[in-house]
């Protein structure tokens, strides 16, 4: 997940202020929750903030902080980590959200995002040159099924081509966005298929009013039907009653399992001792330990005693000494522990007393140069914030290239002194620093396929 932040302070207004009717809005959220847990309206207060200025601002965060009686850091934790909140300014008629998963993404999305760089702005979070349109991409909206989609506001646009999302962009920039109809773009209904229904053409099935007054209707017919069906036939013989007709136990398996035996017949209607039902069944077969010892024949195919060593299991909660784990004990173990005791000490990298971190005495400490004229932006390399921009600055480290010539040693200088545990060998510093070098963002994203973070 990317680093989300606030936007420029030059960009933020002074104060922040519901209007008549967010402020009764804002008042409903918050009674909605027990005393001492207003603080749970924070989400829905922030979405208000966001629709009435378009953008959530600092000052509406402080706002909002202190109508639930929070500290500002816990309003800004829950307004920087939910990216339904925009954190910049965005365009004033319309913010376009392209998604971007999978099954858009094999429907077109991607020339949906390219008609949105020609026509709005080449990057995301940026508004045209009027400041009425902006556009980003997202994650699954949740209309797959009419994939390609965008959502403007709270309206999903849905079935596009690129043509149809370049009308409803047009319209939206005109100031006639609430003329687009939302939903499915090219005629279909909701989520049906594109050639029409297939299933659940009648409410027969579903609806229980049409049912009941089907049933109705066929029982009325039956009755008037009756009479005349009484005439015509022929006057049946009477039959003998045969009493009750014992279950049947033709699908009953031949086992000598308790539960199939036929001396119990279960519900029975009529009580049976407990002694004549204990003799009626199937006792089960004594235990024969003789026999337990033995392999079943059809998994072995034999019939062969077991063998071995039998060996208790240690319990998971004994103690074992460290130097005891792996090592053998008596003689032999004073041997391998004598030999351990003599070996030379290996050596250790040099390190900081007090902090703990490798010297800068270090031989493997990366070669530092005088601050050019011209610094390279460090913090496009993924991993790298202003914070540790600072430390590379005071370390010498001032361009990519110096970044791309770090071998294996000196990176891991590195990651000890910045206390990274691995991090600047996972997120690949050098590969990133020598595509900035070669080429700059052009060349990163011709490497990576994104831009720089």
């Amino acid at each position: 997940m990317s680093v989300r932040r606030l936007a420029e302070a030059s960009l933020q207004p002074a104060s922040f202020a519901f209007n008549r009717a967010n402020a009764a809005a804002a008042k409903q959220w918050i009674n909605k929750y027990p005393k001492g847990r207003e603080q749970s309206a924070i989400i829905p207060l922030l979405m208000l903030a966001q629709e009435q200025e378009g953008w959530v601002t600092k000052a509406a965060i402080e706002t909002i902080s202190d109508m639930l009686g929070m500290p500002y850091i816990r309003g800004l934790e829950v307004a920087t980590f939910y990216t339904q909140y925009q954190l910049n300014p965005v365009g004033t008629r319309a913010h376009i959200q392209v998604c971007g998963t999978t099954p858009c993404m094999l429907r077109g999305s991607e020339a949906l995002m390219d008609l949105c760089r020609s026509k709005i702005h080449h990057d995301q979070f940026h508004t045209n040159d009027k400041g009425t349109l902006s556009w980003e991409e997202v994650e699954c909206l949740g209309a797959c099924v009419n994939a390609p989609m965008v959502m403007i506001f709270k309206d999903t646009f849905e079935d596009l081509t690129p043509e149809r999302l370049a009308e409803i962009i047009d319209l939206y920039d005109a100031g006639k966005g609430a003329s687009v109809t939302p939903g499915p773009q090219n005629g279909r209904i909701t989520s049906e298929p594109i050639t029409g229904l297939t299933t659940l053409k009648s409410e027969k099935a579903i609806l229980k009013t049409t049912r009941d007054r089907d049933a109705k209707a066929a029982a009325k017919a039956a009755r008037e039907a009756a009479p005349a069906a009484i005439v015509a036939a022929p006057a049946a013989p009477a039959q003998v009653s045969a009493g009750p007709v014992a279950p049947s136990k033709a699908s009953k398996p031949k086992t000598d399992a308790p539960e199939t035996s036929p001396a119990l017949e279960t519900p029975s209607p009529a009580k049976v001792a407990p002694e004549t039902e204990k003799a009626a069944s199937v006792r089960a077969p004594r235990h024969s330990a003789a026999n337990a010892n033995k392999a079943a024949p059809e998994v072995e195919k034999v019939l062969k005693q077991r063998s071995g060593p039998i060996v208790k299991a240690e319990p998971a909660a004994a103690f074992k000494a460290p130097e005891a784990k792996g090592t053998q004990l008596g003689a032999a173990g004073k041997t391998a522990a004598a030999k351990t005791t003599n070996a030379k000490p290996t050596s250790a990298k040099p390190t900081n007393a007090k902090t703990g971190k490798p010297s800068l005495e270090d031989k493997n400490r990366p070669a530092g140069i005088a601050r050019p004229a011209l610094v390279d932006d460090l913090k496009l390399i993924s991993g790298v914030g202003p914070k540790v921009e600072g430390i590379l600055h005071s370390l010498g480290i001032f361009t990519y290239a110096q970044v791309a010539s770090w071998k294996k040693a000196e990176r891991e200088w590195v990651d000890g002194y910045l206390s990274f545990h691995g991090r600047i060998e996972r997120e690949d510093w050098v590969k990133q620093a020598k595509a900035l070098a070669k080429g700059g963002v052009a060349e990163y994203i011709r490497v990576f396929g994104k831009k720089p973070v």
